[in-house]
This record gives C-alpha cells, structure tokens and sequence, in this order.
C-alpha cells in the first residue's frame, strides 16, 4: 500500500483531543498545503481563519443544534470562508481546500474533524454561517463552507474495512 492509500484508509474523524496545542510549526504547514489547493481557474477565493483561543471555540461549538459541540474541546479549529464573487463553484473549491486541510492534518498525525456550517441552521431564525460570521466577524460577502477542528487524538478509530467497501457505487461506462 502506497503513503496515500494509507493515509486515505487510516484518516477518520475525531472528535476528542489531548489538551495539548498543535504546534505553529504544524498548523502553518497545514495552512500552506491549503493555500496550494486546486481552485477553479484559480480563482483562489478561499481564505482561512485559525482559531485557538478557548473562549471562541467554545462559542463556535453551538454554531449547530446538533454535532457541533466538540469544538469546545479542540485545541484548534480552522474555519473555511470563500468568496463566492471570485467563482461561481465556491463550494467546490472551498470543500477541495477543506479536504487537503484534513489529510495535511493526518499526514503529520493529527485528528481532525469536518463541520458543516453551510446550510445548516444554529436556531430557528440564524443560520450556522450567520452565526461563525458574527463571531469571527467575517464580511457579509463570504460563504462559511465548515470548520476543521484539529489536535491530537485521544481517541483511536479503526481503519476503513477494504472489505466493506460499497464496490457496488462503481460502474464502468454507463450506469
């Protein structure tokens, strides 16, 4: 099995962190992976905000009704932002980003986890994006795709079962 492959089978969700920060060194090779993702044309409208300080995450933990409250815990969590003017496949681009925001995350062993802050909603009458916007103030003109919460794992998930893998989703020249 290649570096990648492995990377890819044994890169899951984590959602419990060691209270320990990630070193800057680590988080500014993550951001740097992520300032080289694709982008269509590239357009390059995305742009990062790491966010570290408690008492911030522990506000963009409620940024959800439901799956969002481990970001509290995080020792860090990078939030996904696009200008959606610079593309008109912002989603695209920003959840490309996000991605590589992840394995860079796994390839220097540490955990992280996607949360998705576009279209939901944080109550009734707010949405998640309008929520992160206020917190962060981040400008009415840009999307929030998700938050990638980072740190090292204190929880140990098992690789993906190869022999569990939906092979059925794959077809060959039509349908």
């Amino acid at each position: 099995m290649t570096t990648f492959e492995a990377l890819i089978k044994n890169r899951r969700s984590i959602r419990k962190y060691l209270d320990k920060p990630v070193e800057t060194e680590k988080v500014d090779a993550i951001l740097r992976t992520a300032l080289m993702s694709p982008a269509s044309k590239r357009a390059n409208g995305w742009e990062f905000i790491v966010v570290d300080q408690r008492n911030t995450l522990v506000k963009l933990a409620s940024c959800r009704e439901f799956g969002s409250k481990f970001v509290a815990d995080a020792p860090l969590a990078i939030v996904v932002a696009y200008d959606a003017e610079k593309s008109d496949v912002w989603y695209e681009d920003a959840s490309i980003a996000a991605i590589i925001i992840q394995l860079a995350a796994a390839d220097l062993e540490l955990g992280s986890c996607w949360v998705q802050v576009h279209n939901r909603a944080y109550n009734e009458t707010t949405t998640s994006e309008a929520y992160v916007r206020d917190i962060l103030q981040i400008p009415d003109n840009k999307h929030v795709l998700c938050l990638i919460t980072l740190g090292y794992k204190d929880e140990e998930r098992k690789p993906y079962d190869e022999e569990k893998l939906a092979y059925d989703k794959i077809h060959y020249n039509q349908y």
